[in-house]
């Protein structure tokens, strides 16, 4: 496998993701506070939420068909495709079922706990099988413009969200990181984000 594209900001979101998901499970077992309120009320679920609708609808959208069409001929890494967007169609399921749970009083705490344990069990599958199959074979077939246009899309549906989502996205991320996932932007965008 060769590493000609560069993947740097595919493994931040991730990061993110698993960073993000680690705080939902404690706040879920927190005691003395509702955690309906807390994460209801949490600039984190919100990010969290809108980040991953957004990196899993653009793999769905600008990603996968590509693949798909590239693949047309290799039925094992078409089915591949297929768990993919499945998994983000579960995942889905779930976050919709947790905002749900977090208006309803009468769902019960155990529930949302189920859920969110549902919820890190599941993305973190995803995340995982993703990284193991279906980055090497993305490093392998897209041409570095499908890549290209890949993250211009998932930048245009970041949009104006980008000065709220970067620091998200980028807290605790190495200098390296950091600097890779800033230097396509605009330098009022990376103003912006390093007088924050």
């Amino acid at each position: 496998m060769s590493d000609r594209l560069d993947m740097t900001v595919m493994y931040a979101v991730h990061d993110a993701l698993r960073r993000e998901l680690e705080h939902l499970a404690r706040v879920t077992v927190r005691v003395g506070e509702d955690p309906r309120t807390v994460l209801r009320t949490a600039v984190g679920w919100e990010l969290f939420t809108e980040s991953l609708r957004v990196h899993d609808t653009t793999e769905d959208d600008a990603l996968w068909p590509v693949l798909r069409e590239t693949l047309a001929d290799r039925p094992d890494d078409l089915a591949l495709l297929e768990a993919m967007e499945a998994e983000h169609a579960a995942v889905d399921e779930v976050i919709a079922a947790i905002d749900a749970s977090l208006t309803d009083p009468d769902a019960g705490l155990d529930r949302l706990g189920d859920l969110v344990d549902s919820l890190v069990t599941g993305l973190t599958g995803h995340l995982k099988h993703e990284e193991d199959r279906a980055l090497p074979l993305i490093q392998a077939v897209v041409t570095p413009q499908q890549w290209a246009y890949f993250g211009q899309v998932h930048g245009r549906r970041i949009g104006s969200d980008a000065p709220r989502l970067l620091p998200w996205l980028l807290e605790g991320a190495t200098e390296q990181v950091t600097a890779t996932v800033l230097a396509p932007l605009s330098e009022s965008a990376r103003a912006a984000y390093t007088a924050r």
